[in-house]
Order: structure tokens, then sequence, then C-alpha cells
């Protein structure tokens, strides 16, 4: 399980990495919000810092839970991170063939649907605190960059004030627990430490993704639009007219 963890954190830090995310002090509000990032990563909790928006009810925290539980990209995430397991032979108590990646298939979707139920809907609910990821857009590559790891620690209340992140590391906390029920081969002490501290880490990775996706949508734009201009074929169509 451990190793699944890496190869998630992995991705999301490799992304803005390798296509040069840079801070926007021009960047606009205007573009509509993506519920997914590249295709693959949910975000159904993301919002301008800017906007000005109405205080979520316990129902529309939960909807929000909902949403990136059951998005159609978990369930690719989960069949990719379940065969990963399956090559590696992780959980061996699991076995093999399509039993064994049957089990790692549904244990790897309620690691997903737990925690994203523990941290966005239950506690959220429960602690009056708001689930929801604000992007400032604004200021340096750094600032930002620390701004949304900062958010791991720092949420704001239902009433918009600052307060200490117990909905993150609480709700991540009691959905390693409730994990220990399905994972045999990892109960020990020093095994869930390793587990939730990498878990912290894939989702302050998860923030910076989402601070920064605006900015790598419009260069992964530039580039599409580039390579269609220096294409053959667009060369062809400009010199038949």
């Amino acid at each position: 399980m451990i190793e699944l963890s890496l190869c998630r954190l992995a991705v999301l830090i490799a992304i803005p990495l390798t296509l040069g995310a840079q801070g926007n002090n021009q960047a606009g509000t205007e573009d509509t919000e993506d519920k997914r990032i590249l295709w693959i990563f949910t975000n159904h909790r993301t919002t301008d810092d800017s906007t000005t928006l109405s205080k979520l009810t316990p129902g529309g925290k939960l909807a929000i839970a909902w949403g990136d539980a059951t998005d159609r990209a978990i369930f690719f995430q989960t069949a990719f991170l379940a065969g990963i397991g399956q090559a590696t032979n992780g959980n061996p108590s699991f076995g093999q063939g399509t039993e064994g990646y049957a089990r790692r298939f549904g244990t790897t979707y309620a690691d997903f649907a737990i925690e994203n139920i523990m941290t966005e809907g239950v506690f959220p609910t429960l602690l009056h605190q708001d689930p929801r990821y604000f992007r400032r857009r604004e200021g340096t590559g750094r600032s930002r960059l620390g701004y949304a790891v900062s958010r791991l620690f720092i949420t704001r209340t239902d009433s918009g004030r600052n307060q200490f992140n117990y909905s993150e590391l609480v709700g991540n906390a009691t959905s390693l627990a409730i994990s220990n029920a399905y994972y045999p081969d990892s109960r020990s002490v020093g095994n869930n430490m390793s587990r939730y501290t990498v878990q912290l880490g894939f989702d302050a990775a998860s923030n910076v993704l989402k601070e920064f996706w605006p900015d790598l949508k419009r260069k992964l734009l530039r580039r599409q639009v580039a390579r269609r201009l220096v294409s053959p074929d667009h060369g062809v169509s400009q010199s038949a007219h």
C-alpha cells in the first residue's frame, strides 16, 4: 500500500515540475473550474480565493465529498493502482489472479472513498470547517507554492476565519484506522505512520496541483496550438489558400 501511495505522490509532484509551472499575477478568474485535472485527478472542491461564496451547508459538504468519491476518474486511478499492486504483489495475502486483483481494486477504491468522505464531508460538518481549496492565483510562484502546502494545516471555518485543519489531519487518520480492517498485511504502528506521512504528502502535492492547474492548462494549450501551427497539415492548408 505504501508503494501505491508513493506512486500517486510521485505523479502529482512530477506534473508541475515537468511543465514548469510559474506564478502568474495576471491570471484571470474567467476560467470555468474543471472538475478534473489532466482528466485523471478529481477537482470538485477548488474555487478562487477572490470569489465571494456562500457558506456551505452540511449537504453541500457531503455533495463535494460524494462527487470526489464517485467521479469516474477515481475508478481509472483505482484500476491503475490496483494493477501496480498486482504486479508488485502488494499485500501478498490478497493473492494473484482475478480474485487478487478484485481485492486490490476494492481496497484501493475504499481508500479513496473513505478518505474523501471523512476529510471533505464528515469532519468538516462536525467541526464547522470549509473543505474547499481556495486558489490564490496571485503572487509569485514561490508564495503560491507555500500557500498551497500550508492549506494542509490551515483551513477556513464556516464563518470565514482561519483555523487549524483538523478535518484534513484527523480525517486522514480516521480513514487510515478504518483501512486496517481490510489490510491485514500492514497493521503495524510503523507501517501506519509511514502510510499517514505519505498520504499527507500526497494531499499537499494535490493542493499544489490545484493551485497551478490554470497555469499548467494555459501552457498545455499554447503548446498544442504551437504544434498545430508548425504541423505539415497546417502548412498544406495555408498554401492551398
